[in-house]
């Protein structure tokens, strides 16, 4: 399909302002979001390629953001200048309504709510798991290795399960040497030990995972709190000191964590969804079961045909009584027993709510590109004089408004307050009427003509020849 000269010209204009704008407004997000998580990357020893890997891990989630945004901000920054440039007021003049240029542009919404729709499908969630395993991952990885002179080092081993405390007056980086070494050890509640070397040796393993320090010449002193006065000290020439899984190696695991709602697509979401509501639906059938079977037993008639009196499951065909003091125990476990389903019911409740908000906000944020597409046009004619200004303040108000109210929808209904199929698409719904509005006057507020109608048909002549991309008859001729 061939697209008409207005329809490219309008493309055209928007790709250099999407581009700029989704590099800036990513940057700005992404930087916040690493400042957030340089706490989790600091002291630890990381090379250049987990680095890598988590700035790159990082980036799908702020471009979820950022694009829909770069949308509205590029419609608003080309249809800014195509008003300041009376480009809008030539094609009234032409015989081109304003509403006519929103084809285009409602192409262009649709095609950005698809690459949405995808991106939140596939590429969020699978970037979002990963970086939630390499964050782990990183976690459980021991600090970096790098004892100071003078100081108490804290070194933690076997996952921070043992602690030792060490100092040295003297460390030579280059013979991996220690001298006047003080190591304490308290991971035995029963038995404290601090061992005293005039110098002492470090050396990794093979695989870099484990550190044994080699004494000499120092004497071992242990507090005995199991026995009173219990005071030993050993002497010795030469120890050696092993240190297990302090070592500054990254372990990455395969496979990984389960996921969570925000790592899961469509499809996973729903699956997810349904299973605990085949679970709701099975623990309200035992309720009822069991309630009947607490009315019968309260009453101390004999039960009905496979219910049993604690948890209303198969017991047999044939009717029996309960006795007094079997029906008090029974009531008890009836009584604990809907307590439990109550609180799993709920639990279960809350994961479905959860994935419904997460499907609706993937939606409704996919959507939000073909709104903001159109709000953009008529939004701009209202202010034909704005610029950048304009851009950049009426962006700033959009955008916080809708980002709180999805925020607000997101926490109201991930309590249960609120429907997600109301509070997620609020937002939408406001600013889709507000665009419909502004359509509808769109065509007053771009039928202005300032000038004569000699004027009108010299801008639309030029406009014409811009769309065509030659230039107006005579531009380079001189004066005669």
């Amino acid at each position: 399909m061939r697209l008409s000269v207005l329809t490219r010209y309008l493309i055209r204009i928007h790709v250099g302002p999407f581009l700029f704008a989704l590099c800036t407004i990513t940057g700005l997000i992404f930087l916040n979001a690493v400042a957030q998580r340089v706490n989790d990357l600091v002291g630890k020893g990381l090379g250049w390629d987990v680095i890598l890997d988590f700035l790159v891990l990082s980036l799908p989630h702020t471009i979820a953001l950022s694009l829909p945004m770069s949308i509205l901000v590029a419609v608003l920054y080309a249809f800014s200048e195509m008003t300041s440039a009376n480009e809008i007021t030539a094609m009234a003049a032409g015989g081109i309504r304003p509403t006519r240029v929103l084809g285009p542009l409602l192409f262009i919404g649709v095609l950005g709510t698809g690459v949405m729709l995808y991106f939140n499908d596939q590429v969020l969630p699978e970037s979002n798991h990963a970086l939630k395993n390499l964050l782990l991952d990183i976690g459980r990885k021991s600090p970096t290795l790098e004892l100071r002179e003078q100081v108490v080092n804290e070194i933690r081993t076997d996952q921070g399960s043992e602690r030792y405390f060490i100092t040295a007056a003297r460390i030579d980086p280059g013979t991996n040497t220690l001298e006047d070494v003080t190591i304490f050890d308290a991971n035995d509640p029963q038995r404290h030990r601090t061992t005293y070397a005039s110098r002492g040796e470090m050396a990794f393993n093979e695989g870099q995972t484990d550190l044994f320090l080699t004494l000499y010449e120092g004497v071992v002193h242990e507090v005995q709190s199991d026995r009173i006065g219990g005071f030993q000290r050993v002497f010795f020439d030469q120890q050696i000191v092993p240190l297990r899984r302090v070592g500054n190696e990254l372990e990455r695991r395969i496979g990984g964590s389960d996921r969570s709602d925000r790592e899961m697509g469509f499809a996973l979401l729903h699956d997810n969804a349904s299973r605990r509501r085949i679970e709701v639906d099975s623990l309200r059938e035992a309720s009822r079961s069991q309630a009947v079977a607490a009315v019968l037993t309260a009453l101390g008639r004999p039960l009905l045909d496979g219910m049993d009196a604690a948890s209303g499951g198969d017991t047999g065909p044939r009717p029996r009584t309960v006795g007094i003091l079997a029906r008090d125990r029974a009531t008890q476990r009836m009584v604990m027993d809907a307590r439990s389903r109550a609180t799993l019911s709920r639990s279960l409740q809350q994961a479905i709510n959860r994935y419904a908000v997460e499907i609706h906000k993937k939606l409704a944020i996919a959507f939000a590109c073909l709104v903001f597409t159109l709000m953009g046009p008529p939004l701009a004619l209202r202010f034909p004089r704005g610029g950048v200004g304009m851009v950049v303040a009426a962006s700033t108000v959009i955008f916080s408004v809708y980002w709180v109210g999805l925020i607000a929808g997101e926490s109201l209904a991930d309590r249960r307050i609120a429907n997600p199929a109301v509070t997620m698409w609020m937002g939408n719904a406001v600013f889709l009427l507000i665009g419909l509005w502004l359509v509808r006057h769109m065509g007053d507020a771009g039928s202005t003509v300032r000038g004569g109608s000699g004027r009108m048909a010299a801008m639309w002549g030029r406009l014409t020849e811009r769309l065509r991309g030659r230039r107006p008859a005579g531009a380079g001729a001189g004066a005669s």
